[in-house]
């Protein structure tokens, strides 16, 4: 995984609350065996119409959010099926970093095992940055190592993320990379 270290993007706001994992990646696009490719369908039946076309009032279909980095939403995102297609198809599709005022759990715990940052804000913090991108694209900076994150104009807000999976997305470790941290260990043990 690409380490999470600090991120500076424009904010992407979807001021949306319990967005479900099929509205992230809608089930008829779950056919697919790698983790790749997934991004072209995020939110897509939001994103597009019928006809493919993209919808032109859709937030992400922008201009000014086409290539960032940062999604904020409202409470209980990743709600619904368990799918962890849906943090791929979110790192597919560019995003790093979602905030949000809560989080569905295995959603949660499926985006730090695929590199993707959740962060939980309070109910005033999220509706403030929700504010403040709806007035103007928003340049905001997330730092994991200090755990704010931080507006163009300063505004400050903080977040805990638990140590473990702090240093996991720090180091850009999964699970199998933090094993193989131990492997001299593990071939001694073996050797024995």
């Amino acid at each position: 995984m690409k380490p999470i270290k600090e991120v500076t993007s424009v904010l992407a706001p979807l001021d949306r609350s319990n967005v479900d994992t099929d509205q992230i990646i809608p089930k008829q696009f779950l056919k697919r065996i790698e983790r790749t490719g997934f991004g072209k369908y995020l939110f897509y039946h939001w994103r597009f119409d019928d006809k493919g076309v993209e919808r032109a009032d859709f937030e992400l279909n922008q201009p000014e959010y086409a290539s960032s980095e940062i999604l904020i939403a409202r409470e209980n995102f990743g709600c619904g099926s368990s799918r962890e297609h849906a943090p791929w198809a979110l790192g597919d599709y560019g995003f790093r970093v979602v905030i949000a005022m809560s989080f569905a759990d295995i959603f949660f715990n499926n985006s730090f095992k695929n590199g993707l940052l959740p962060i939980q804000l309070s109910d005033t913090d999220v509706e403030d940055l929700l504010k403040k991108s709806k007035e103007k694209p928003l340049k905001i900076t997330v730092s994991l190592e200090t755990e704010t994150v931080v507006t163009e104009d300063g505004d400050t807000y903080s977040f805990k993320v638990d140590p473990y999976r702090r240093q996991m997305l720090l180091n850009g470790w999964d699970e199998i990379a933090l094993t193989l941290q131990l492997e001299d260990k593990i071939a001694a043990y073996e050797n024995r």
